[in-house]
């Protein structure tokens, strides 16, 4: 395998460590929680070759497949006696330096941070073994201020961090249109005002902002602020899908312990299929995980439209993230990167088949 590219440009990529605001799904501070809580393991539940995994996740809707997983039980019956230790994380850049440090093994994760992950370390840190989430990003605007795409030139529009994932895709989607912007300043034919998901809504209502280009459940929350959905971003991608969420754990971790995680991946393709069965009881455990965790409940106008925005699936779209990066060099944030190897779908697509389901594909990114 080929050494990756250093970043250059990509602030919020490159100084992983120096990040205040969010990156990647949803908007929170930078740091995180290692609450050490830990599932139930039943009694007399035989251990498999470690003794406890060590999770990492947002507590965000596009983590529902983790928030639910944990909730539910599904991933810690897979594991049996080998416990889960959960550990909750408000940035990308933090949760990527807890499993550099070792502090945890398995995360759920965006695109952009696991791109960086692998690029600053070379391809020696981490891998990407699975999907978890696609969608759950939209445009939300001031009717009274904009009415059409066109409208935007000229407006103030939010994304969550510079560089993050709905960052890039803003200027993606403004570079298509001809317009230009500046990506580090965000100043141009549209105000990209970088502005952390916590207190977009505040934003928003004190009309400092025109809208903003946000995940679940940012979007809905603007929404019953008055804000209009103007462009869903799933429409903007083949079939409708792109990856917002996926699966990662540390290269040494996968080496000596590929039994734990073929059973994190097996609670995982459980939890999508049983969250996919049953929609509404799913949305309710995740939203009871979410008021563990953060002390406060979704309301059901913030988390009915945001739930069902959100496609929680196993394939982690490869293509996609390979489509993400090129967005991320075309506007001038990011070097051209190697990502060959940044997957390993082998214990996966183990999973998948012994469940009789399709195997998935990494887009030639797959380690040899």
């Amino acid at each position: 395998m080929s050494a990756a590219r250093p970043l250059t440009a990509l602030r919020t990529l490159a100084a992983v460590a120096a990040l205040p605001l969010l990156l990647t799904a949803c908007g929170y501070g930078s740091q995180s929680t290692d609450d050490g809580k830990q599932a139930e393991v039943a009694a007399g539940a035989k251990k498999l070759s470690a003794d406890e995994v060590k999770i990492g996740y947002f507590p965000n809707l596009t983590h529902g497949t983790a928030l639910v997983g944990i909730q539910k039980g599904l991933l810690q019956k897979e594991l049996g006696g080998t416990t889960i230790k959960a550990a909750t994380f408000n940035a990308g850049p933090s949760e990527i330096e807890a499993l550099n440090a070792g502090s945890i093994d398995i995360g759920w994760i965006g695109p952009s941070p696991a791109i960086n992950g692998y690029t600053k370390s070379g391809g020696k840190n981490l891998r990407i073994i699975g999907g978890s989430a696609s969608g759950g990003v939209k445009l939300v605007v001031n009717p009274d201020k904009i009415k059409t795409l066109n409208d935007l030139k000229g407006k103030k529009i939010a994304t969550p961090q510079l560089g993050n994932t709905q960052d890039v895709a803003f200027l993606n989607w403004i570079a298509e249109k001809g317009w230009k912007v500046d990506a580090e300043s965000g100043k141009g034919d549209v105000s990209v005002v970088r502005t952390d998901n916590k207190i977009t809504p505040d934003a928003y209502k004190s009309g400092s902002i025109d809208g903003a280009w946000v995940p679940e459940p940012t979007a809905s929350k603007l929404v019953t602020e008055g804000a209009k959905v103007l462009l869903d971003e799933a429409d903007l991608w083949p079939d409708k899908k792109f990856v917002i969420t996926n699966i990662i754990v540390r290269q040494d971790f996968l080496k000596k312990h590929p039994d734990v995680v073929e059973a994190v991946l097996r609670g995982s393709v459980k939890t999508n299929e049983w969250i996919n069965a049953n929609p509404e009881e799913a949305k309710a455990a995740a939203n009871k995980a979410l008021k563990e965790e953060s002390g406060k409940a979704l309301p059901a106008g913030v988390i009915d439209p945001a739930w069902k925005s959100i496609t929680f699936l196993d394939d982690p779209l490869a293509a996609t993230l390979n489509a993400e990066a090129e967005h991320a060099v075309k506007a001038g944030l990011l070097e051209e990167p190697d990502l060959k190897g940044i997957y390993d779908l082998a214990p996966l697509n183990k999973v998948l088949k012994a469940a009789g389901k399709d195997e998935v594909d990494d887009a030639g990114l797959g380690a040899e």
